[in-house]
């Protein structure tokens, strides 16, 4: 029973829409998802030739990635969509030894610290980068109780619902985020780079849902 509530992806599902209902316990997985967020903008940034002048993260799951020069809507788009690309990386990762995860959980401390010494420039943006680096040590040092995977799936799947959810925030009025900056680039009304990301994520959830049945 607890095999099957632990290794099957809707189990888990049900699981992260729970745990996200508990007050502050989803505070960490807002800004791991905003994390992974900004810093999708900024690789995006970097691939096209730009660079990362500082990375933002606040507390209530919010964030900003500072860039200059790059391909502007390579940057305004790989916010969201990087964000559901992590979270199946890191699931991906989960399904493997629990080895390779402790290896890739080491790996996202290292992202974590060099984001800190290279792109944080704030105290408090500093302060959840280290909580975060907190949550994937601890996660490490339970390694050897066969958690680890499990645990990375939980994560992954907290940060596909709130790249999921994230979106819809745009859908205020305000004119400003990234669906208002690539509205303004590409002339295609906001509304519609909403629905893409949100299929994106829908998406995801979904052929990680159906690879797990067919297992």
């Amino acid at each position: 029973m607890f095999q099957f509530l632990t290794g099957n992806f809707w189990s888990l599902f049900v699981v992260a829409i729970l745990l996200k209902q508990i007050p502050y316990l989803g505070i960490p997985f807002n800004w791991l998802e905003s994390f992974f967020h900004e810093l999708s903008h900024g690789i995006a940034a970097l691939v096209s030739g730009g660079r990362i002048v500082q990375i933002q993260l606040f507390p209530n799951g919010a964030g900003l990635c500072t860039t200059q020069g790059g391909f502007a809507w390579l940057i305004a788009f790989s916010g969201y969509a990087g964000a559901v690309g992590w979270g199946v990386l890191i699931y991906k990762i989960g399904q493997l030894k629990s080895s390779v995860s402790r290896y890739f959980s080491a790996f996202l401390v290292l992202l974590l610290v060099v984001t800190c010494l290279l792109w944080v420039r704030d105290i408090l943006t500093l302060f959840i980068c280290l909580m975060l680096i907190a949550l994937f040590t601890f996660s490490i040092k339970i390694s050897h109780f066969n958690f680890l995977p499990v645990i990375l799936k939980l994560f992954a799947i907290m940060v596909l619902l709130n790249s999921l959810s994230s979106p819809l925030y745009l859908i205020d009025g305000r004119g400003i985020g990234d669906g208002s900056a690539l509205a303004e680039l590409t002339f295609i009304p906001e509304i519609v780079w909403i629905i893409i990301w949100s299929i994106i994520g829908i998406f995801a959830i979904y052929k990680l849902g159906k690879q797990n049945e067919s297992r």
